[in-house]
C-alpha cells in the first residue's frame, strides 16, 4: 500500500485521492471490457474453426465410405489444416492411404495420431496393419500389442496379431492369439480360418480340417473359395477330407 505524505489541507487531499481512484477504476473497467471483447472474439473464431474442421471431417468420412480415397485424403488435409490436433482425422487419412496401398504414408499419418493421443487403439491397430503390409511383422506385433493393451477385447487386433506371428513362423503364439479372438467372439469365421492355415503349415492335418470346417460352416462361400487356392494348405491339399470341404 502507498501512503501519501502531504501538508496540504485534508479536504484537498480527499478530493485529489478520490479523483485518482475514479480514473483508476475507469481505466480498469475499460481494460476489462477490452479483454472481454478480445476473449469473446477469440472464442467465436475458435468455435467457427472447430466447426469447419468437424464439417470437413464428416465430409471426408463420407468420401472414405464411398471409396473415393483420393478425395477423402484431400478433405482430411483441409480438416487437419483447421485442426491439426484431430487424431481421428489423422487416423482416417491413414486408412484412406492404406486403401490406396500407400502404406508408408499411412504409417506417418498413424504416427501423427499417436503423437496427439497415445491411447487411441484404432491408431495402433491400423499402424499394425500398415506394418504388416510393409512386411515389418515384429513391429506390427508391437503395435497390435499396444492396441490390445488399450482395448483387450479388440478381437480384430488379436486376429491380425496372429497373422503377423504366423508370417514369422511363431506358430504356437499365433494360435494363442487366434484363441483369444475366438474367446472374445466365438462366431468369428476369420479366426477359425487363420487357425486352420496355421495348423496346415505345421502339417497338423486333423486340426487344420476341423478349423477349416468351422470357418466354412460360419461363412460357406467365402472360405471354400479362399481355401481352394490358399498356399497355406499345400501340405493338406491332397487329403480327401480337405477336398470334400472345398467342393
Amino acid at each position: 500500500m502507498v501512503f501519501w505524505r502531504c501538508f496540504a489541507a485534508s479536504g484537498l487531499i480527499i478530493c485529489f485521492t478520490s479523483g485518482c481512484d475514479n480514473n483508476a477504476q475507469l481505466s480498469i473497467k475499460n481494460t476489462q471490457q477490452v479483454v472481454q471483447e478480445i476473449n469473446v472474439s477469440q472464442l467465436l473464431t475458435e468455435a467457427k474453426t472447430s466447426q469447419k474442421a468437424e464439417d470437413l471431417f464428416d465430409q471426408g468420412n463420407k468420401l472414405l465410405d464411398g471409396q473415393h480415397y483420393e478425395d477423402a485424403i484431400a478433405v482430411y488435409d483441409k480438416a487437419i489444416a483447421f485442426k491439426p490436433e484431430s487424431a481421428d482425422a489423422w487416423i482416417n487419412r491413414g486408412i484412406a492411404l492404406t486403401k490406396l496401398q500407400k502404406h508408408t504414408e499411412a504409417l506417418t499419418s498413424y504416427d501423427k495420431a499417436i503423437a496427439i493421443k497415445a491411447d487411441k487403439d484404432e491408431a495402433w491397430y491400423n499402424r499394425g496393419n500398415a506394418l504388416v503390409a510393409l512386411q515389418s511383422y515384429t513391429a506390427a506385433i508391437a503395435s497390435y500389442d499396444r492396441a490390445i493393451a488399450i482395448k483387450p477385447n479388440k478381437q480384430e487386433a488379436w486376429i491380425n496379431r496372429g497373422i503377423a506371428l504366423t508370417k514369422l513362423e511363431r506358430y504356437p503364439e499365433a494360435l494363442a492369439s487366434y484363441d483369444q479372438a475366438i474367446a472374445i467372439k466365438p462366431d468369428k469365421a476369420e479366426a477359425y480360418y487363420n487357425r486352420a492355415c496355421t495348423y496346415a503349415l505345421q502339417n497338423k492335418v486333423d486340426l487344420a480340417i476341423d478349423n477349416l470346417k468351422a470357418a466354412i460352416r460360419l461363412v460357406p462361400e467365402k472360405y471354400q473359395q479362399l481355401a481352394k487356392t490358399d498356399p497355406d494348405f499345400k501340405k493338406v491339399r491332397s487329403d480327401q477330407r480337405f477336398q470334400k470341404l472345398i467342393q
